[in-house]
């Protein structure tokens, strides 16, 4: 199991690297994660499961499932979340205080568990946050509750280059009950920058106060090449080679699914940048308008930033502008909510759309071909593509405005303007496929495959001989 000293230390690409590693032994793999927050989800047989689960189980060679991740939390607002239980939204369990849900669905927690345990040789399991979140240790279902369950050998990671990494391991320990504190059989210095003989006699002194020995000193690694699974990326201004292509990706507060713009990030030529004011896309080649939890929210704080106005600007110009799921329903006339399930509001006018928000969700993998398309888009005429959707809103065209756009793939998944420039799709995955890639930058990114077992490569040459063997040995 990986624990972390904090959110950000490292745990997800951990446990991703782990899956790769122990399955490189010819060993039958699969992830585990109770409880995860994010508004990063990906579909798989059953329904829906955090991202990084999802990559966790490619990386073991193992097909995504929903007992992998069984209860994933959507924050839709400050105070509230979609709750996911087993792959299926439960508004029953959307409706119950945090605190009041634990006792509800351990069962389905621990049973998913026993399953996975049962059919595997090796299951990785990642925690959330910190374990030594006291304020939550009655009523946890993610942390320690699962490390005594499964009498987890966990590692605890933390970030050094934050500072205060040996306080942060140390507390984190003096923190944990007693009993707990068995279970940790190695810290991990995450993200180090430097000569690690400088490290000592740090690690040697931690030893001697918690009997727990520092397995790995893992370099600062910027291009590891997994989506950040929490937040956006830190390394706005990075491109490979020349910058022939600015994408200004809008980073409102419920953003989803950004784990899909990753593969930009390794397309020779273009620069990805996250957008939070009119200034941060001056510039920019392409806005695009991601998926969002909250469409009718993340509209209005749009709007409060003034890049309302700067999206319009730039599409009068020309500018290619695409919108992603919610932000394909932002792009349209308007959005309607008879359900309450939203909010009401008028769209930024730049496709001919009108998006009504149902009750029941739509969850399902997608392939479908692009049509005709005309000016910035017409490199995607013809094209097929893997996908997959996520959302309770359904969108069809505006019947008085049905000149200034048209669909451009079957279903109406896809829709593009009069002018060419801006283009609204529904499935997420568009810079995942190898063929879009292609079409749009005549250019692929690194595959999944050997994003892992780089991955596993980085781990064996940097943790302690006999370390990643020896917690899977028996007792």
């Amino acid at each position: 199991m990986v624990l972390g000293t904090t959110s950000g230390a490292g745990k997800s690409w951990l446990a991703t690297a782990l899956c790769r590693w122990y399955a490189r032994q010819g060993l039958k793999v699969a992830p585990f994660k109770a409880q995860n927050m994010s508004n990063n989800a990906r579909v798989v047989d059953g329904g829906e499961i955090g991202s990084a689960q999802y990559f966790q189980a490619l990386a073991a060679n193992a097909v995504p499932d929903v007992r992998m991740n069984p209860l994933l939390l959507k924050p839709e607002r400050d105070t509230h979340s979609q709750v996911v239980l087993m792959g299926q939204v439960s508004e029953a369990l959307s409706a119950l205080p945090w605190r009041g849900r634990s006792e509800r669905v351990w069962p389905q927690i621990a049973g998913a568990l026993d399953e996975l345990r049962a059919e595997n040789d090796v299951v990785v399991i990642e925690g959330a946050g910190s374990p030594a979140e006291i304020n939550l240790m009655a009523s946890d279902i993610v942390n320690l509750r699962v490390a005594r369950y499964a009498e987890a050998r966990c590692l605890l990671a933390t970030d050094i280059d934050r500072g205060g990494a040996f306080a942060h391991l140390y507390g984190t320990w003096a923190l944990l009950p007693e009993a707990d504190r068995a279970l940790l059989h190695g810290f991990v210095l995450n993200k180090f920058r430097g000569d690690a003989s400088l490290l000592s006699p740090a690690p040697e002194k931690l030893q001697a106060l918690t009997g727990v020995p520092t397995v790995a000193t893992l370099p600062m690694w910027w291009q590891h090449g997994l989506p950040e699974e929490d937040g956006v990326f830190d390394d706005r201004s990075r491109a490979s080679g020349k910058v022939t292509t600015t994408v200004a990706v809008i980073a409102y507060p419920r953003i989803s699914n950004l784990d899909e713009f990753q593969s930009l990030k390794n397309v020779p030529g273009v620069r990805l940048l996250w957008a939070r004011t009119p200034a941060d896309v001056a510039g920019a080649d392409w806005i695009v308008l991601p998926g969002s939890k909250h469409t009718s929210g993340d509209l209005a704080w749009l709007r409060a930033q003034g890049l309302d106005s700067a999206v319009a600007a730039h599409a009068s110009r020309g500018g290619v502008v695409l919108g992603i799921c919610g932000g394909l329903q932002m792009l349209g006339e308007a959005l309607v909510d008879p359900h309450g399930i939203d909010g009401n509001a008028p769209g930024l006018g730049l496709l001919p759309l009108v998006t009504v928000f149902e009750r029941e969700k739509t969850v399902r993998h997608r392939n479908a071909t692009f049509g005709t398309l005309t000016g910035d888009w017409a490199g995607l005429s013809g094209v097929p593509m893997a996908g997959y959707e996520i959302h309770h809103g359904q969108t069809a065209a505006h019947p008085q405005m049905a000149q200034d756009g048209h669909a451009v793939m079957p279903e109406g998944l896809a829709w593009q303007n009069a002018h060419g420039n801006v283009l609204g799709l529904y499935l997420h995955g568009l810079f995942e496929d190898a063929a879009v890639l292609h079409a749009l930058f005549g250019a692929a990114a690194p595959t999944l495959d050997s994003t892992f077992d780089g991955l596993a490569d980085f781990i064996d040459t940097h943790f302690d001989a006999g370390v990643l063997a020896g917690l899977i040995e028996p007792a």
